[in-house]
């Protein structure tokens, strides 16, 4: 038996794209495991790990399926391509959203991509339950999670969904993933409460820095990888990506210098963190001036985010809302006014160029996508507990996670 041969530079291009996207998930866990108390570390990686095979094994035996087969138009594709059935080392499938344009591509290259882009929004949910949800509710609310807000938003946007047929721009997931993921984490801050012992402060900044260093890197292959061939929007993601997180990380430095009067390293990490977010679903579609805007607004958001969340008492220990769920809504609907035709004439012209009824579609859009992953997230997190108990006992919370839960120690 012979297959068709694909173009072994394509083909090396989509590998190196997928690969770097999977550094996002340990990015995060060491990120978010740097940010936790001591004594939580272990429990927030186990949980991020955890997440990447459990997201792994659902893509392939529905998940993909669920996104990119069938359902033309509708809310949610079907199952013919679950458990990758039928599928060879040559099959294409033909793709109408993510990049404008109906096109052939290799299936197991898509597939392969979006599995490694499919894994961020659970591990971004494991770093939103730092040291107050039991073990085997964690892995029931993140079932319920992808099936009923990731694999239907997913589709409607790039999987030839309603949202698709709008006009949503959403180039490499700021919508469907981080503001998703972003909002889900403040539904279960809301559901789960504060916890009565919580952290004093972060216990490791190399850490997290080596996690930024590791999620900056991997965003490269997330952004200029997305339209899964080299082309001029490769090159435009690829600049824009690192203008834009560089702007947010010197903006935070430079507010909570004027604020808080200390140029904090945290602060600076954060910050480029937000751009990286905020720059996601604009990525190949502005300029790198619209980059810097961008970079200055989500910068700014996520930061007035942060200090909303201590304002209110929110507990959202990691961030996860106020960079993720703020950083991904605000940078689609910035997406909406600076996307622009002359840096990617297959995409559309936001606000600033006149496309004033795609701007009002897209910020509608990002609306009830993010309303709708809240509300989503807060009745999975009650019929899980339902179930099983979702909060850590009060003795399992004293001794911290890792401790309680997986009786193991990170430090001896």
């Amino acid at each position: 038996m012979t297959y068709q041969a694909f173009d072994t530079g394509y083909l090396a291009f989509m590998l190196m794209a997928a690969s770097l996207v999977m550094l996002l998930a340990p990015g995060l866990a060491f990120f978010h495991g740097g940010l936790a108390g001591r004594k939580n570390l272990l429990a927030v990686m186990v949980q991020s790990f955890v997440a990447m095979a459990w997201t792994t094994f659902l893509w392939w035996a529905c998940g993909f399926s669920l996104v990119f087969s069938g359902g033309a138009g509708a809310v949610i594709g079907n199952f013919q391509l679950a458990f990758l059935n039928g599928v060879r080392p040559d099959s294409l499938i033909t793709l109408h959203a993510t990049t404008p344009g109906a096109r052939e591509l290799p299936l197991l290259g898509l597939f392969g991509y979006h599995m490694m882009l499919a894994m961020i929004g659970p591990v971004l949910l494991a770093g939103a339950f730092a040291n107050r949800i039991k073990f085997p509710a964690f892995l029931m609310f993140l079932t319920l999670w992808l099936f009923f807000v990731y694999f239907p938003a997913a589709h409607l946007v790039w999987g030839d969904g309603p949202a698709a047929r709008w006009g949503i721009l959403d180039f490499a997931g700021g919508a469907v993933v981080h503001a998703t993921a972003g909002f889900a984490a403040l539904a279960s801050v809301l559901y789960v409460g504060r916890r009565k012992y919580l952290d004093q402060g972060p216990h490791s900044l190399p850490l997290v820095a080596l996690g930024a260093g590791l999620l900056w890197f991997g965003w490269y292959g997330l952004t200029a990888g997305w339209a899964l061939r080299a082309d001029g929007s490769t090159l435009v993601a690829f600049a824009n990506i690192h203008i834009c997180a560089s702007v947010a990380a010197l903006g935070w430095l430079g507010l909570a210098w004027t604020f808080e009067k200390k140029p904090r390293f945290l602060g600076m990490l954060t910050g480029a963190l937000a751009g990286l977010v905020g720059i996601s679903p604009a990525a190949g579609l502005v300029s790198p001036l619209g980059a810097v805007g961008i970079g200055l607004i989500v910068g700014l958001a996520c930061y007035l985010a942060v200090e909303l969340k201590h304002r209110l008492g929110l507990d959202d220990a990691l961030n996860i809302w106020a960079c993720h769920g703020v950083g991904g809504g605000t940078g689609a609907i910035c997406t909406g006014i600076f996307a622009t035709t002359v840096w990617h004439p297959g995409g559309a012209d936001g606000l600033l160029r006149g496309g004033l009824r795609g701007f009002a579609v897209q910020a509608l859009a990002v609306a009830v996508l993010m309303a709708y992953a809240f509300l989503s997230s807060y009745v999975a997190l009650w019929l899980t507990d339902k179930v099983t108990a979702v909060k850590l006992a009060e003795p399992e919370a004293a001794v911290g996670a890792e401790a309680a839960l997986q009786g193991e120690a990170i430090y001896q």
